[in-house]
């Protein structure tokens, strides 16, 4: 990152090929940001991986899981570098089949139906970004991204081009389970092994948001979306639907991790709502939510998965008394719950006040009100939990295992082991750190804005 900081890109040409007619990576302020994200919480879900892998994939299973783990990343990484829409494709289907495997080598028999399902929408969502590429590809004859952004200016009249768009929005779409396209995520996070559920709500779905804003703002550039097909309206009223929608649902839910998965729909919905608004402050705030968002879940999941470690449970009931007899797990847990309700000096605050001030610079006031309401939503199901977790004692006889699997057996409940200690504590300080101290990511966030906006 600090390379890209002082000379603004690096390119690498697959073969020595030139672009446009070879493979370029690329690596700009945008890209940089996103694949240091997915850098960092793939090396902090490795090492929690260890013991949650020993307990949650069947003995024997754990090389596959890594050797499929480390597909999943390279595939990840490839999507945020390539320059070639075509090999982005490649890496979206390499890190998908990646995907649906990490969901189903778990021990829970509903994870087989919940990665069939996750199989079958994202199969279709890759179809239609296929169909997409080859539309365009149709008529300008070439794959690299930023050739595609300099010759489309010339063809926007034409219905193939305002097809390839549809079809490439809807197919990003399905792949970030915008609401109403979401059906794949709720029940994928739910019954994934821990380890997994934390890398996917941290990545997968924000990978798929910097496609969406690079095909947006890189091949097909903001005055085609403002003058040509103004799909700024569309996503700014399925943005603010899912936003609501998500926080709805995740009040219904009786299972953490469903919970946080119905959650997660809503925070995707703030991510679309930032390139919605398509104003500088709009995309600012929607790439530092991909940040925050990444910091938060990621915390949330792990801290959830070391109660699964020690003890089994996911049912939202069970976690009575928790706080004192797994402490660190829990203010971890505690930190970032309240980070995600938008508590200033956390970062959930940052990107939202960013988002708020975007609205109002869009002359679209009406935003705030659904921020501040999904806000007060987040209390309630978010407060449930630390209600429960801090304040309500806990029963002392033994709970059954709601999924069957924990480490330990003991009367003597205590934190889960250092080693994955260490991950939830230090997500859990970068939610204050740069809730604190946001200047980081909020310059980098800016630099990546004006380029694309220009």
């Amino acid at each position: 990152m600090q390379a890209v900081l002082e000379s603004g890109k690096i390119s690498y040409r697959l073969g020595g090929w030139e672009p446009p007619w070879g493979i370029e990576y690329v690596v700009d302020y945008l890209n940089g940001f996103v694949l240091c994200i997915v850098a960092f919480i793939a090396f902090i879900v490795t090492i929690y991986a260890k013991k949650s892998v020993a307990v949650e994939i069947e003995e024997g299973k754990e090389p596959l899981f890594y050797a499929i783990y480390l597909l999943f990343i390279t595939g990840l990484m490839g999507i945020v570098i390539t320059g070639d829409i075509f090999n982005l494709y490649v890496f979206l289907e390499i890190a998908s089949l990646a995907g649906y495997a990490l969901i189903a080598i778990g021990k829970r028999r509903e994870a087989l139906l919940a990665s069939f399902n996750y199989l079958v929408m994202g199969t279709i969502g890759a179809t239609f970004i296929l169909l997409g590429i080859g539309h365009l590809y149709m008529v300008t004859g070439t794959l690299n991204m930023a050739d595609l952004g300099a010759r489309l200016p010339a063809l926007y009249q034409s219905k193939v081009v305002h097809t390839a768009f549809a079809f490439f929005i809807t197919g990003l779409s399905i792949k970030i389970a915008l609401f109403p396209l979401h059906n794949w995520l709720p029940n994928s996070y739910t019954y994934a092994p821990s380890t997994v559920s934390a890398i996917m709500a941290a990545t997968t779905t924000k990978v798929g948001a910097y496609v969406l804003i690079r095909i947006m703002f890189t091949v097909f550039k903001p005055d085609f979306i403002f003058s040509g097909v103004k799909l700024h309206q569309l996503l700014l009223f399925l943005s603010i639907l899912a936003i609501l929608a998500g926080s709805i649902l995740a009040i219904a839910q009786k299972d953490i991790k469903k919970m946080l998965a119905y959650s997660s729909i809503g925070q995707i919905g703030y991510i679309v709502l930032g390139i919605a608004l398509l104003n500088l402050t709009g995309v600012q705030g929607s790439l530092l939510h991909i940040l925050n968002h990444a910091l938060m879940k990621g915390c949330l999941f792990l801290a959830v998965g070391a109660v699964v470690y020690k003890m089994g449970i996911t049912n939202i009931a069970d976690f009575r008394g928790l706080g004192p007899k797994m402490p660190v797990s829990m203010v971890a847990f505690t930190i970032a719950a309240l980070s995600m309700i938008g508590v200033p000096l956390t970062v959930g605050f940052v990107s939202k006040w960013y988002l708020a001030i975007a609205s109002l610079e869009a002359g679209m006031w009406f935003v705030i009100p659904v921020i501040l309401l999904s806000s007060l939503l987040m209390i309630v199901y978010f407060w449930r939990l630390i209600d429960i977790i801090w304040f309500q004692p806990r029963e002392e006889e033994n709970k059954a295992s709601d999924i069957h699997i924990c480490a330990e057996s003991s009367p003597v409940l205590n934190d889960a082991p250092p080693l994955m200690l260490g991950p939830v504590v230090i997500l859990a300080s970068l939610c204050i750190i740069f809730g604190t101290f946001p200047s980081l990511p909020l310059s980098i966030a800016e630099q990546a804005s004006s380029i694309l906006l220009r």
